[in-house]
């Protein structure tokens, strides 16, 4: 599971980031509002946990835009404020539950769990679909109502992220950034050879959507 961590204490941001890494969870970070919002656009995490009090953008603020751009990633709201008002604001403005600071690893773990549950109603048994065609991101499968086939570990990270992105255009920064890391050696001719590679499986099985690139942009799946 793949969880993006909105925490300006960046004290707080790594000990958590390890406490979450030691339960088997995939972490980015981001130390501001302005990115936080950026990363959770992509679509490709399963939860955003954001603090509220940020910089450049409050994470209020990232959530309303976030549910106004038809971001559905459930979002944990951390806040250090223990007003009811506080919480009854955060909620209606798209959170999908709260946790007050200081808290214990166990509760935040226990929450993140309940709201990974909440995914899997939202994609039955992990499965993503999308216009005809249905990813496993365990089993790797790709497959539709005319045929199937396998992808490499890449082209089906690739794929999840077209699909989660909800038809909107991903850039080939954002997918070097959150599919090799911040810290990498990869370039753009790396993801170039991947959506060529996945392209030709989505024919492979017959599929009614294909990659389409956006010239300057980046691409996108459509149907």
């Amino acid at each position: 599971m793949k969880i993006l961590l909105v925490e300006d204490e960046r004290y707080i941001a790594e000990a958590v980031e390890q406490v979450l890494k030691k339960n088997n969870y995939s972490v980015d970070l981001a130390f501001d509002g302005e990115y936080g919002l950026d990363c959770a656009l992509s679509g490709i995490y399963d939860i955003v946990v954001l603090d509220i009090m940020l910089p450049k953008k409050d994470g209020v603020a990232v959530l309303r835009e976030m549910r106004k751009s038809g971001v559905k990633t459930p979002v944990l709201l951390l806040t250090a404020k223990s007003r009811i008002e506080d919480k009854v604001t955060g909620l209606d403005a798209g959170a999908d539950d709260y946790l007050a600071k200081p808290f214990h690893y166990d509760e935040l773990l226990a929450r993140l769990r309940a709201l990974g549950r909440r995914q899997e109603e939202l994609f039955p048994d992990g499965i993503l679909a999308f216009k005809g065609i249905e990813l496993n991101p365990n089993t790797l499968m790709l497959t539709s109502a005319k045929g199937d086939t396998k992808l490499t570990p890449k082209e089906s990270q690739i794929l999840e992220l077209l699909i989660r992105s909800k038809e909107m255009t991903i850039s080939k920064e954002t997918i070097i950034e959150k599919l090799w890391g911040y810290e990498t050696d990869a370039e753009d001719s790396h993801v170039e050879i991947h959506m060529s590679n996945l392209r030709k499986k989505l024919k492979q099985v017959n599929a009614d959507c294909s990659v389409y690139t956006i010239r300057n942009v980046g691409y996108v799946l459509k149907g």
